[in-house]
């Protein structure tokens, strides 16, 4: 037989290629740290590009560190991490400054000398640094194009990651199925960092893109690590309803300059709610929507703007209004149709400030961690924020800890000789699909112990027959995918049946 290949070798791997990730990589190529990137899908498929309402910072004289605090701490019902809290927000402004001077653009105020500040909702003051209502995309786009000029820098896109290499609690690398030659390729390295984003597609309905499956929670959690705070999943209040829009979010900033929830009579309702109405943080409105769909037997509820002027609209929600009008909705004369979508995991791996988990050489940041800051609930437009704040301290700690690695030469090759190729894709695509509507139908917004328990009994079965698959049959990207979803899933009722008590998003 043919000697086995040795695994590439790079100094630090990440995975993702998000705002998380591409941070990260910036920082440490910045210090002639060689970097590697592994991006399931091409680099900018994931959640970043479709974040549109901005970054949370104090950066107006009229806002303060206590209050974003405050918000923070409110929005997360008690359960925030008050230095975590205390960390994040006073490296906010740090943060906005270091894009800008990678040359993202911010939407600027009329007299065009200072940053536009919108408000979302949970929020006391205007703090919300955008860019239009695309703020995600031009993060994205500015941070791809330095990350692919950058020579310190090499990318593995369409690259899924399968498994962690561990030997004695140390991380040495990674199992990744190259999607386009359908090959496994190991990867060793002296660090390695999670930045695999959220889990929402575990639900039926969702704003996320496809590829948020969980992967580093379930990887994570696999090769010994914590998880925590799984049962707090965020559901965005308004994804716009309509048959031929997939998952398009209708941003919080639209409420907060005005927007109100109204049935199809044009009667508002936050109002018997909570005495913010329609600027609760999102559990309150998510939980309000799915309420009154419930009592009056709705499929949907609205969200009116039209008060606001043509030019208005177009100059703060330029992208909305396109997508709106090709489908034949104009949000300038009419309320537009609305339900909750899940939209953002506030668990997940458990670490402290420089995003280390518990396992040496191996981190975790922005929505893949849990690091204390979002509690039982995000503030909205804190989340792109923990990504830029935690990418820079973990670059920190990773330079530190380079001189401590051991050497890598020799790791465990992929060994699939023993399988077989799969001819039950069909299989596959049924469970992918029984596993989200059980989580939806089970698992939503309101919960009950007998729902969870029937849920957990479901997951537990589907998770036989992934494992029978996946110890059988050659590896593809869909049931890596299944796989890491079912973990989440497992993990996520588990987390819930464990908490007691209803708070913020459970």
């Amino acid at each position: 037989m043919p000697e086995p290949t040795q695994p590439a070798i790079h100094p630090v791997i990440i995975i993702g290629g998000g705002l998380a990730g591409l941070s990260l990589a910036l920082h440490l190529a910045d210090n002639n740290i060689h970097t590697a990137i592994l991006s399931k899908a091409e680099l900018d498929d994931g959640s970043t590009r479709y974040a549109q309402g901005g970054i949370a910072a104090v950066v107006s004289e009229n806002d303060s560190y206590q209050s974003h605090i405050d918000d923070t701490i409110s929005a997360g019902g008690g359960l925030c991490d008050p230095a975590v809290v205390e960390f994040v927000v006073k490296n906010a402004p740090a943060a906005i400054e270091w894009l800008m001077a990678r040359g993202v653009s911010f939407s600027q105020d009329a007299a065009k000398n200072k940053l536009h500040l919108t408000r979302e909702g949970g929020h006391s003051q205007r703090r919300v640094i955008h860019a239009a209502d695309a703020t995600g995309k031009e993060v994205e786009v500015t941070l791809e194009q330095m990350v692919r000029r950058h020579p310190f820098i090499k990318l593995y896109e369409n690259h899924i990651a399968i498994d962690l290499i561990t030997a004695n609690r140390t991380c040495n690398g990674v199992y990744a199925f190259d999607r386009l030659h359908k090959q496994t390729r190991t990867l060793a390295c002296q660090q390695l960092v999670l930045a695999t984003g959220g889990a929402s597609k575990m639900y039926l309905y969702t704003s996320n893109p496809d590829t948020s499956t969980g992967d580093g929670i379930a990887m994570a959690w696999r090769a010994g690590c914590r998880v925590a705070n799984m049962e707090f999943v965020q559901f965005h209040p308004t994804c716009l309803y309509h048959p031929q829009a997939k998952s398009f979010l209708i941003s919080e900033a639209v409420r907060g300059e005005g927007g109100k929830l109204i049935h199809g009579d044009g009667k508002r309702f936050m109002d018997k709610y909570d005495r913010r109405a329609e600027l609760a943080p999102r559990d309150i409105v998510a939980r309000a929507i799915d309420l009154e769909m419930k009592i009056h037997g709705l499929d949907n509820v609205y969200l009116d703007i039209s008060h606001k002027s043509g030019k208005f609209l177009a100059m703060h929600f330029p992208t909305i209004l396109k997508k709106c009008r090709a489908l034949g909705l104009d949000m300038a004369s009419q309320p537009l149709p609305v339900v909750p979508a899940a939209h953002y995991t506030c668990g997940g791996v458990l670490t402290d400030l420089y995003g280390q988990t518990e396992l040496t050489g191996l981190y975790a940041i922005g929505e893949t961690a849990c690091t204390g800051l979002h509690g039982a609930n995000r503030l909205a437009s804190n989340s792109l924020l923990e990504c830029l704040v935690f990418a820079k301290s973990c670059a920190g700690k990773i330079a530190a800890n380079m001189h401590s690695c051991v050497d890598k030469n020799r790791l465990p090759n992929w060994d699939e000789s023993q399988v077989t190729d799969a001819d039950e894709r069909i299989v596959v695509a049924h469970n992918w699909d029984e596993l989200r509507r059980c989580m939806w139908d089970y698992v939503g917004i309101v919960r009950t112990d007998k729902r969870l328990w029937r849920a957990g009994r479901r997951i537990a079965l589907l998770q036989e027959e992934i494992a029978e698959f996946y110890g059988n049959f050659k590896i593809s990207n869909d049931l890596i995918e299944l796989r890491n979803l079912a973990q989440v899933c497992e993990l996520t009722v588990r987390s819930a049946l464990t908490r007691k008590e209803s708070r913020g998003l459970h």
